[in-house]
């Protein structure tokens, strides 16, 4: 792992980059938009996965928000931010395990169709964002907050194009729930590597 020594330079040089800054922007409206353009399809296609990757792409804009706000300042200010973008990840996949849960007992088979047509306009969204953060993936745990939310949705995405097959080849619900509750570890994975290095930055020797 890079000390933290390294990680603040490296993400100072970078917050200062107006490329940087410009995929931010980019990547902030591209997360709103698709959060209420998923949000609406999930409701449509009544599809738990749908609705779970909405949230994450609505937690993402957060992310990214958060982000653009705190960039530039100390380093323990930014784990700080990461800090609370962790906790959020955290609560997100705690919340879609729980409406997975609950849909195991209550509920109707999803719309494959309108699934699958999402999917394939989401993961074409997140893959563009991702490309555009590929150059910025290292640095502090502000920075790899941001690329793990971008990596986790284009995994998501793919998830749920296999759901939506699954869902029509078995007439089923069981691929849209386990697609769900995929993406909830992912949450809840991404969480735990950002809170980890955030409280190493926070109490670490130095918090430039």
């Amino acid at each position: 792992m890079v000390a933290c020594n390294d990680c603040s330079v490296t993400t100072k040089d970078q917050s200062q980059n107006p490329v940087f800054r410009k995929v931010l922007w980019i990547a902030l409206f591209v997360n709103l938009l698709m959060f209420f353009v998923e949000i609406i399809a999930s409701h449509i296609g009544d599809s738990i996965s749908l609705q779970a990757d909405a949230l994450d792409f609505f937690g993402d804009a957060a992310n990214y928000a958060i982000s653009l706000f705190v960039l530039g300042m100390a380093l323990h200010l930014r784990a700080r931010a990461s800090v609370v973008k962790g906790l959020t990840m955290a609560v997100f996949g705690l919340w879609v395990i729980g409406a997975a849960s609950y849909r195991v007992f209550v509920g109707s088979e999803p719309e494959p169709m309108i699934m699958g047509s999402i999917a394939v306009m989401a993961l074409f969204a997140n893959i563009s964002v991702a490309v555009m953060l590929y150059r910025f993936r290292d640095g502090d745990s502000n920075m790899q907050s941001i690329w793990l939310c971008s990596r986790n949705d284009a995994i998501g995405n793919v998830a749920v194009l296999i759901a939506a097959v699954g869902v029509t080849a078995s007439a089923s619900r069981w691929p849209d729930l386990i697609v769900a509750m995929i993406i909830a570890s992912l949450s809840l994975s991404a969480a735990f590597t950002v809170l980890k290095l955030a409280f190493q930055e926070m109490w670490g020797p130095s918090q430039t």
